[in-house]
């Protein structure tokens, strides 16, 4: 190679180099001004809120964002498990990004759910996800999640409501079974090992079966499931939205109630949630 082409090839190093650190400082500024006005309360006029941690995922959601998908889905796809998520799109030179963020997104710049960030510049176009990431509960919390997805039912017990195109009035208040817990966790946990999502386990059982299996004595014996929702308040709320789900939580001969959550192992690894009702013999 003679010496002019070693010139050539410094020159378009240096260039190459010098767009490189353009973006690197362009992506910088939209950090920094994102941390200027959540630490800030977006200049006194909110809570100020604790600066957010670059995640390089959320790098790669936000260029998934600029591509054309949510937030949400930008996260998901680039391997970010999001329990919220947020976008914010701005256009212009970087000397402004701190005003055009501040006149159009105070409110989710200083949401104080949020506790990462990503970047992605392109042109004078700026995307920015904020995200927060889901945790799954702790076993720990079963016995708390269950009292609240007892306290959820028998709050719409209390009062009667339309499930569909039916309407049932109250009905008595159920009772947490630990009995009915481990059937409805082995359930779940069955599900969540072997990746599959149905009332009938691998061995063909029925959830009466499965009662029956462990001594429990039973008049009725009825099942909701649920895969993907990530607290007793959701999953309740979606069985409450579904009809047939939504009937038997309000029958009235059901008394007594298990519920339970296991994380999915394989393709799907969101919670696979149990909830077992029954009216025991006397």
């Amino acid at each position: 190679m003679d010496r002019l082409s070693y010139r050539q090839l410094w020159r378009v190093l240096v260039l190459v180099g010098g767009f490189s650190a353009a973006l690197a400082t362009w992506a910088d500024d939209a950090l920094s001004a994102v941390q200027l006005l959540r630490e800030g309360g977006c200049g006194g006029i909110l809570p100020a809120a604790r600066p957010l941690h670059h995640n390089a995922l959320l790098d790669r959601a936000a260029e998934q964002w600029a591509a054309g998908h949510s937030p949400a889905a930008a996260a998901d796809r680039s391997g970010y498990k999001a329990e919220a998520t947020a976008g914010l799109h701005v256009s212009g030179p970087a000397s402004s990004t701190v005003q055009l963020l501040r006149r159009s997104s105070c409110g989710t710049l200083t949401d104080q759910r949020m506790h990462d960030l990503g970047v992605y510049h392109h042109g004078l176009d700026t995307w920015l996800v904020l995200a927060s990431a889901y945790v799954v509960p702790a076993s720990s919390q079963a016995p708390v999640l269950a009292t609240r997805a007892l306290q959820l039912v028998n709050e719409v017990r209390a009062h009667g409501t339309r499930c569909g195109e039916r309407s049932f009035g109250p009905a008595p208040p159920m009772r947490l079974s630990g009995t009915l817990a481990s059937v409805a966790f082995g359930h779940a946990a069955d599900m969540a090992v072997h990746n599959y999502f149905e009332h009938e386990d691998l061995a063909g059982r029925s959830p009466a079966d499965r009662v029956r299996a462990v001594g429990y004595r039973e008049k009725l014996v009825g099942e909701n499931i649920a895969y993907g929702p990530k607290s007793a308040d959701e999953v309740v709320q979606g069985w409450l939205d579904s009809p047939g789900h939504c009937e038997n939580i309000m029958d009235p001969r059901f008394a007594e109630m298990g519920i339970a959550f296991a994380a999915g192992h394989a393709s799907r690894r969101g919670l696979y949630w149990v909830q077992l009702l029954a009216a025991p013999r006397a």
